[in-house]
């Protein structure tokens, strides 16, 4: 009797192709709220003496002043690193003052500007393409290492079908990220930076390493079988048996990364809260995506052979 995994599979990849489907849709509808690390702007560094100003004060009293979202970092000791959209000298001898301002709100507070650079948009652009660069060429070496790690099993299924079928699944852990930070952008002002890429390489190098447990076991499963077992009883087989594992490394990765991002620094809250939908994105499509696909497009070339 077949798992309900594998009986209804048609279910779960429908909800995943509507869930890619609807993130792809948003991305191109509202795109992601980039940040100054992809378009460029204005880099601030300065210090308060004596140290008693925290960095959301500094924060607040730079939104009060419109010139749109200004991320506020620790710099070092007694400083602050603020990256906001370019500010022409004016500007920014605007948000010096009101720095200025804040400091001496304390007896003897006194601000002490270090920097102020533009980030030219030729920066940004090289970033942008690097970074996106980075993660194609991770696909493909990803789909490559696979074919040439399955071609000692290619049958009933072609080694470099396992290779398409984790692309598509890696496709399908990194659209979904993106589709809701579209929607995270859009309506809560949420922007990107190099980081979000970097959560996406992370994500990318979760969901292959559940993938290819889901594969070598069924690849186990098929030298062991040696024709006894159909191509659907080693799917489940394989599905059911690692997922135990599955569900237990995603549960403790998750509640370490929870545990950040409520305890951790807010540089990094966003880089987290990316890595956790990926957790859960990634151990979706290793236990309702990934054999089940690979399953399915066997079946369909099955049919398309008998029909002939």
């Amino acid at each position: 009797m077949l798992s309900p995994i594998i009986k209804f599979k048609n279910v779960w990849l429908t909800f995943s192709g509507l869930l890619v489907a609807a993130s792809v849709v948003l991305f191109f509808l509202w795109g992601l709220k980039l940040s100054i690390d992809f378009t460029g702007g204005s880099f601030i560094q300065v210090g308060f003496q004596p140290a008693v100003i925290d960095k959301a004060q500094v924060a607040d009293v730079l939104e009060k002043l419109n010139y749109g979202p200004a991320r506020v970092q620790p710099g070092g000791q007694d400083e602050y690193i603020i990256r906001m959209r370019f500010l022409s000298g004016e500007e920014y001898q605007t948000v010096a003052d009101t720095l200025r301002e804040l400091a001496q709100r304390q007896e003897g507070g006194q601000l002490i500007e270090k920097r102020f650079e533009i980030v030219g948009p030729a920066i940004g652009s090289e970033l942008q393409k690097k970074a996106w660069g980075a993660i194609v060429a991770v696909l493909i070496a990803i789909v490559a290492y696979i074919a040439w790690a399955f071609r000692g099993v290619s049958k009933p299924v072609p080694s470099w079908k396992y290779g398409i079928a984790a692309l598509v699944v890696l496709f399908h852990d990194i659209a979904i990220p993106v589709g809701i930070f579209s929607v995270l952008g859009r309506y809560f002002n949420i922007e990107i930076d190099i980081l979000f890429v970097t959560a996406l390489l992370a994500i990318l190098g979760y969901s292959v390493d559940n993938t290819i447990v889901v594969f070598d076991r069924m690849r186990e499963q098929l030298i062991r079988a040696r024709g006894d077992k159909s191509f659907t009883e080693i799917v489940d087989a394989s599905v059911i048996q690692t997922l135990g594992r599955s569900l237990n490394n995603s549960l403790t990765l998750f509640l370490v990364l929870l545990a950040i991002y409520l305890y951790g620094g807010i540089s990094i809250s966003y880089f987290i809260l990316t890595m956790l939908f990926g957790v859960v994105i990634g151990t979706y499509t290793s236990i309702f995506v990934a054999g089940p696909l690979l399953l399915q497009w066997h079946l369909w070339t099955q049919r398309k052979r008998t029909s002939q």
